[in-house]
């Protein structure tokens, strides 16, 4: 999956910002923005460094498989 092309730099920062926080699930992001979960983690890594991006997947994943809905 790739980055959606058409969204604008303030939405992108946005989606960021919501992925990043712990608080925010995937099916929030694609309700508010149209982005889905696949998108998200793309547009992840080209915005986000490396190490940030695998600590964030890493924390993903990990909280996901402590809890039934999240992400």
């Amino acid at each position: 999956m790739s980055v959606p092309k058409n969204l604008p730099p303030d939405h992108v920062s946005e989606i960021v910002q919501m992925a990043l926080s712990d608080h925010v699930s995937f099916a929030d992001i694609e309700r508010e923005y149209g982005v889905g979960e696949k998108q998200v983690k793309a547009l992840m890594r080209t915005t986000l460094k490396t190490g940030s991006y695998k600590a964030w997947r890493k924390r993903v994943r990990q909280f996901g498989d402590r809890r039934a809905h999240y992400k």
